[in-house]
Order: C-alpha cells, then structure tokens, then sequence
C-alpha cells in the first residue's frame, strides 16, 4: 500500500485510497478523546483516545493513535499504541509501522522492519488449512490431467491426418 504501486482488481494504488478519504487528521492535530466517522480516514495527527472508522483507516507516517481503532481495513505508516480490529478486512503494517498491540483480522501484511508486538487473531477460518490444501491440491491435479487429455487428443489427430 505504501510502497507499492502495482495495481490488480483487489488492490487499490495508495492514490486511489486517498481520493476516497473523506476525512483527514492533518500533521501537528492532536484530538484529545475519541474519534469516530463513516468515512474512509486518514490520521496524520495525534488521536488519544479510541478511533471507529466505518471505511478504511490510514494511519500516515507522522500518525498515532494512543487506543484502540476499528476499520473495514487498516493500513499502518506510523504508530498505533493499542489495539487493532479489522475483522472482515485486512491490517497492513508497513516498513516504517509501529504497531504495540493485538490485532483481530481477516488477513495481515507486515512488511520487513515493520514493528509488530502483540497477537493476531485470523478471522473467518472456517475450514482448516489442511482442507484448503487438499482443495488445492485437487485442482493442480485435474489442471494437469486435463493438459495431459487435450495433448493427448491432439496427437491423436495428427495421427488421423
């Protein structure tokens, strides 16, 4: 997200995030007590006290967040001193991220150098990963077989002719 600006269908580019921000916490803002909006949000201020964002929550560089903050997804840059929960979304934390506290998701990206002291908690797992492996194994399986089948079916052809 940070770093990043490879674009696919699930991921949106870091300028795309921001066009869709409807509220900013701008550096040198301190917010003593809670914060809570329906809009995605960016902080690059100060928030002491909880965050509740009904969209994504950004928490810029210069950003920190003293308590617990709630979002569809977290993408970290700077320093959040409390909890995190994003349970049908993603917490990514990057390189220059800082985050001391538990976190409750559905997936998580921690970059390399990026500071993560807590635990994590993986939601939406409801089938065991030794199922999902046998899933994708059956795949890779009946991909190869139909390979071999159309290869097959090919040299017959040429046979024919």
């Amino acid at each position: 997200m940070f770093g990043n600006t490879k674009k696919d269908s699930t991921n949106a580019t870091e300028n795309e995030i921001l066009e869709q921000v409807g509220t900013i916490i701008g550096p040198g803002a301190v917010i003593d007590g809670p914060l809570t909006t329906k809009d995605s949000t960016r902080i690059d201020g100060t928030i002491k006290g909880n965050v509740n964002i009904s969209g994504a929550l950004i928490v810029g560089q210069e950003g920190k967040i003293f308590g617990t903050a709630s979002g569809v997804n977290i993408y970290v840059a700077g320093e959040v001193n409390g909890n995190l929960s994003a349970p049908q979304g993603k917490v990514e934390i990057s390189d220059t991220g800082k985050v001391v506290g538990d976190v409750i998701c559905k997936g998580i990206i921690i970059d390399e150098n990026a500071i993560f002291q807590g635990r994590c908690e993986m939601t939406g797992l409801e089938r065991n990963s030794a199922d999902i492996a046998k899933e994708r194994a059956a795949a890779v399986t009946s991909e190869t077989e139909s390979d071999s089948e159309s290869e097959t079916n090919e040299s017959d052809e040429k046979k024919v002719i």
